[in-house]
């Protein structure tokens, strides 16, 4: 099959060997993947990735994790249609710890949903990742209902949908962007968000921060005594967060949590219902993923370069084109 491997801090399309399945994989035929802030790390050895212990990704893997495509080979162990309702040729989404830019991918039965007939594949794949470390986020805040939420990094993949979810709930909820993202475009809105502003300001109950750094020391500080934080950053292998202890130090009974976006997010027995109800908002159209970019996998070095150098503004999609559609 063919697949994107990584070859520096880029891809390069090349022929590999098919997936072969554990017992509990299922095959699916990728037509599209979305492109994630951690598969940016992986790609530039900024952060290990699961499987390799301390070592970056190796030249020449296929990265990626979260796809839509088409189911083509159930788990051996498992009866399909009791577990998943599904048969072949289903369209489904999903999510793997790499390998998902490629042709075929061989993913646990558990990591994948249907995808209804109003719900395309484009947008499909961009759930997964950041809409699981969303919920995981605000089901640690508890009732919603009538509290003073704060996303930071709000147009992000992360934040964007954290504030949607969040104002689902009905909490009040506050996005925080940079100020040269906010001077870029200074009359955005930011769905689900009630105010869209470039400094932390008033103390929340609960705090979900998708950026780290300088922005979570920030944060921190903002804690009023009692309230939550929740980072869900993906840091680089070297980051440091500094904070005024004496700020600190006046709330009492504030807790933070640190949620990593592979151990934390996507290991979950939960994560196939937490990836149906994902995928039933969006049917509903209750939540907007924010796609920017579409583009055929041939143009993926260039799309990683627009995304790294932040001229995209939103989610960038590729689509997998099969020998056949390539003629």
């Amino acid at each position: 099959m063919l697949a994107l491997t990584r070859s520096g801090s880029s891809v390069v399309l090349r022929e590999v060997p098919d997936p072969v399945p554990l017992s509990h994989e299922a095959i699916v035929r990728v037509n599209t993947f979305a492109i994630t802030h951690r598969d940016l790390l992986d790609l530039t050895g900024a952060w290990p990735t699961a499987g390799f212990g301390e070592q970056n990704v190796p030249e020449a893997t296929v990265p990626g994790r979260d796809f839509a495509g088409m189911l083509v080979e159930y788990p051996a162990a498992i009866n399909p249609t009791a577990t998943m309702r599904a048969v072949l040729g289903a369209r489904v989404v999903g999510t793997v710890s790499r390998e998902a830019w490629a042709e075929l991918v061989a993913v646990p039965y558990t990591r994948l949903a249907g995808l209804p007939d109003n719900v395309g594949d484009v947008f499909g794949s961009t759930l997964p990742t950041p809409g699981l470390a969303a919920l995981r986020a605000l089901e640690l805040g508890g009732f919603l209902l009538g509290k003073e939420v704060l996303v930071t990094g709000a147009r992000g993949a992360v934040g964007r949908l954290t504030c949607q979810l969040a104002n689902l709930g009905g909490a009040h909820v506050r996005a925080f962007v940079r100020a040269g993202e906010r001077a870029r475009h200074p009359l955005a809105a930011v769905p689900g968000a009630e105010i869209v502003s470039d400094h932390l300001g008033s103390r929340p109950d609960l705090i979900i921060d998708t950026v780290g750094g300088e922005v979570l020391g920030e944060a921190i500080e903002s804690l009023e005594p009692g309230s939550l934080l929740v980072s869900v950053a993906t840091p680089t292998r070297d980051e440091q967060v500094s904070f005024r202890t004496w700020r600190r130090d006046r709330s009492a009974g504030a807790r933070i949590v640190f949620l990593d976006d592979l151990d934390e997010v996507t290991a979950h027995d939960t994560l196939h219902a937490e990836l149906v109800r994902l995928v039933r908002l969006v049917s509903e159209t209750k939540l907007d993923v924010g796609v920017a970019v579409e583009r055929p996998w041939q143009e993926a070095a260039e799309v990683l370069d627009a995304v790294r150098e932040r001229r995209v503004r939103g989610r960038a999609v590729l689509r997998v084109q099969m020998r056949s559609e390539r003629g």
